[in-house]
């Protein structure tokens, strides 16, 4: 009666066309309390939501009820981000109703498109860690792995970004302004978490010693729940996150005093904690208020992980093999000293089989090779909010410390560089060695920096510990980052090969044989053709820019961070922009440069970089001598529904890190899913993709990591290469002279200063000549349109590897070890 092909109406649960549409009438009319007169486009986007979880709601039960029946290894997810984006669109594919829905709202004089732009994107993450959390939620419920996700429900997301005279401006991120329809939220599964207080010793009549943490200030942790359907298997996971309220209410005799401000207080402080994703951690206020989300969210989460242990067995020894614990990068390493507190406090079990069930139980996942990015806390702020915490930090470095003596004798250099607790007169809690320490298995993202870790930043633990790392690579889910977001191209490719590849994505080096075929390539151009169309609209109709949709579409967008080297994107685009002026007729493949990304509020640089790349487009757009060969834009407010736009218009994709820094990407995975070619360094994941997809395919240039390391070493000189090169030379000074700001012309003095007076540290110029070449040979290659698309062809074909599916299948079988679940139709 549910099935799509019938067309027997059945209420609340069937997926054809005339079930859904009388469902989205009646939630409408009874739910929403709207009619045909009163509805607003919101109102039919949630009445569209309502009939859609209405069909989820039996599968999340159902999937539930089989994982608590059956007693299986359940894994939890645990991440401070999820850059979830839009939902609709991903629930409708995954739930194989997009046709469907679509009619159903057609018959009922809905614009399906118009339904979708209503929706707010759910901005819970920064950037690439928080869209991998999402992508893994999707790979788990596809697979049948037994997952739920935990997070942080943030009433403001990353912030909205406005581009004003060319700079970042920073605005609130208002994506709650009207409720959230896809989450439920669980009033009666709150938990306290506990903050500040004192740490109490005292002897037991048997002599032994307990603690116990006393006089603390409490926060209630209330779920909200998100299903994560998989793909048309009937499973549906969960996503819970977590809100602050007080514990207490407030202050009636303050209030009925007229102290209005004084009663609410402590609750507004409270609440505060969920208040707003990662806040600038620059002041130590912020700092005080990061570490309290970064325990809130391990402490909720841990309760309610061994709350549903508890229920199947009161046999603590067998949590390993119920319960695997993923902490998605440092940020929830505390669970590891809470769950020994837990053990240890609770329980009260013995320090030796409390760490043992503790380090069978944890898995960390590290996502940086940039020494200032791992997290360090003050030892001063952790004794002030987590004095049990701290103490137990203590007692695990100091057995870690006896450990290393053990192994490598008395090298004091070798402990200090180890040391969980970094000293000096300072002292830091070391969240990422914590973590090495108190996890079974440790994983870097990427096959290069997976080796880099261990051969590098944690030579010393890898040494000590020989088998815990491995590496995960990271991947993105097919079904958002082609079936959803290239609908053209994702039936193209079921046309030719059927739709296997939507959860088998190696599926697609079928379409290798149609990499030289012509009709093929032509439709596969067309496609790519509306791709550009679509995007040049959206730039015509925010921007105000005409940007021609047969240029090639040269695309930058992720993070604004110097390391990412926007920077020397840019010096190109004024490279080129020299060599027009000098010569209008010059022969050059017209190209529209797209930028997109936000940069953190407190990086002052990182802003410079994006108004820079503003004045260069203001220079060159306004400027009639290049209007037909050469564009520069920057789209303001850069998220994952924009990526969903930009990514499948992309000819050339962007790939340009010093080698060395980017952990993986997977921003150059889904462009080369979507038929674009990478210009890339030897770094994170473009070493793996050229590997895939072979040399002919990709364009690599510039140093490699050893070639980094060996230049640091010799004294690299960025004055040297400013000299050796008069297009550089010319491209610098007139950033330096103002030609880009006229009405300011010292405004980029501090991006000048950084590349040719303070060392230039991320390499722009060392690899500015290879990267102009290498351009100069993506210029050629796009000529020959048979050659480019069959190499574009190429790069859809081998990318298979790339499919978050895989990943979690590896994290699964290695770490995990679950066992996957399939529900029946």
């Amino acid at each position: 009666m549910s099935k799509k092909n019938t067309n027997e109406v059945a209420v609340r649960s069937g997926l054809n066309k005339d079930s859904l549409r009388e469902d989205i009438k009646l939630h409408l009319r009874h739910t929403l309390a709207k009619d045909e007169y009163s509805r607003t486009n919101w109102d039919n986007y949630r009445s569209v939501v309502l009939t859609l979880m209405d069909r989820l709601h039996d599968k999340w039960i159902n999937t539930q009820q089989t994982y608590h029946k059956t007693g299986v290894k359940r894994a939890y997810y645990l991440s401070m981000e999820y850059l979830i984006g839009r939902l609709l669109d991903n629930m409708v594919v995954n739930l194989d109703v997009q046709q469907e829905v679509a009619d159903a709202c057609a018959d009922l004089g809905l614009d399906y498109d118009e339904i979708r732009n209503a929706e707010w994107d759910a901005g819970l993450g920064n950037g690439g860690l928080g869209r991998l959390a999402a992508c893994f939620l999707d790979s788990m419920a596809t697979l049948g792995v037994p997952a739920t996700g935990y997070g942080l429900r943030y009433d403001y997301g990353i912030f909205y970004q406005k581009i004003e005279d060319g700079f970042q401006i920073e605005k609130p991120d208002l994506w709650l302004r009207y409720g959230n329809p896809w989450d439920v939220v669980r009033p009666k599964i709150q938990y306290p978490v506990e903050f500040y207080g004192h740490q109490h010793m005292f002897t037991k009549p048997s002599g032994e010693v307990e603690y116990k943490w006393e006089n603390t200030k409490k926060v209630l942790a209330v779920a909200y729940d998100t299903p994560i359907p998989g793909y048309n298997n009937n499973i549906v996971n969960n996503l819970r996150l977590w809100k602050a309220e007080s514990d207490t209410a407030i202050d009636l005799q303050s209030f009925n005093q007229g102290q209005y401000i004084d009663a609410v207080r402590d609750n507004q402080l409270e609440q505060n904690i969920t208040r707003v994703l990662y806040p600038n951690d620059k002041m130590f206020v912020g700092q005080e208020l990061r570490l309290k989300q970064e325990y809130f969210l391990v402490s909720a989460s841990m309760q309610d992980i061994l709350r549903r242990f508890k229920n199947q067995t009161d046999d603590w020894t067998k949590l390993p093999e119920r319960v695997a614990v993923q902490c998605n990068d440092t940020h929830p390493n505390l669970a590891i000293p809470e769950l020994m507190r837990v053990l240890l406090d609770e329980v009260d079990m013995e320090w030796d089989k409390a760490w043992d069930i503790t380090v069978n139980t944890m898995a960390y996942t590290n996502h940086t090779l940039l020494p200032e990015a791992l997290e360090k806390w003050p030892v001063s702020l952790v004794r002030s909010l987590l004095p049990r915490h701290l103490n137990i930090i203590y007692e695990i470095n100091r057995r870690f410390m006896d450990s290393i003596k053990v192994k490598f004798g008395d090298d004091k250099n070798r402990m200090s560089r180890m040391s969980i607790v970094g000293e000096g007169e300072h002292p830091v809690v070391h969240m990422a060695h914590l973590g090495i320490v108190g996890a079974r298995k440790v994983n870097g993202v990427a096959a290069l920096h997976s080796r880099l870790l261990k051969e590098s930043m944690f030579k010393d633990f890898d040494e000590m510990y020989p088998d815990k790392f491995t590496n995960k690579t990271n991947g993105i889910t097919p079904r958002r980052w082609l079936k959803q977001c290239n609908v053209e191209l994702s039936s193209l490719i079921t046309e030719k090969i059927g739709d296997a590849w939507i959860t088998n994505l190696d599926e697609l080096q079928k379409l290798s044989k149609f990499a030289e075929d012509k009709k093929f390539q032509k439709s596969f151009a067309k496609i790519k053709l509306n791709n550009k169309k679509r995007l040049a609209s959206y730039i015509q109709d925010t921007m105000g820019i005409e940007v021609d949709p047969t240029s090639m579409f040269d695309i930058q967008i992720k993070r604004i961070h110097e390391y990412k080297r926007q920077l020397m994107a840019a010096l190109h685009v004024i490279t080129l922009y020299n060599r027009l002026k000098e010569n209008p007729n010059l022969d050059i493949v017209p190209r529209t440069v797209i930028f997109g990304g936000k940069a953190a509020p407190g990086y002052a640089m990182a802003k410079n970089h994006i108004k820079l790349i503003n004045a260069i487009g203001e220079k060159i757009n306004n400027d009639p001598d290049v209007k037909d060969k050469l564009k520069c834009i920057f789209l303001q407010n850069y998220r994952v529904t924009l990526a969903e736009m930009m990514i499948p218009a992309a000819n050339l994709s962007e790939q340009i890190s010093t080698a060395g820094m980017e952990a993986s990407g997977t921003g150059n995975m889904k462009f080369a899913l979507n038929g674009a070619l990478t210009i890339g360094t030897l770094d994170g994941a473009n070493v793996e993709i050229k590997e895939e997809v072979g040399d002919d395919n990709i364009f690599i240039f510039g140093l490699e990591v050893e070639d980094v390391d060996d230049l640091r070493r010799a004294g690299y000189n960025p004055q040297t290469y400013y000299h050796g090169n008069p297009e550089l030379k010319r491209v610098l000074d007139q950033i330096r002279d103002g030609f880009f700001s006229p009405e300011d012309k010292s405004l980029f003095h501090p991006i000048i200063n950084a590349l040719l007076h303070e060392g230039d540290y991320f390499m722009v110029l060392a690899d500015y000549e290879a990267y102009v070449k290498a351009q100069e040979e993506v210029d050629k290659v796009y000529r020959d349109e048979f050659e480019w698309n069959k190499k574009a062809i190429i790069n859809v074909a081998k990318v298979g590897k790339f499919s978050s599916d895989r990943t979690i299948k590896d994290y699964n079988d290695e770490i995990w070890k679950t066992k996957l679940v399939k529900l029946k139709n």
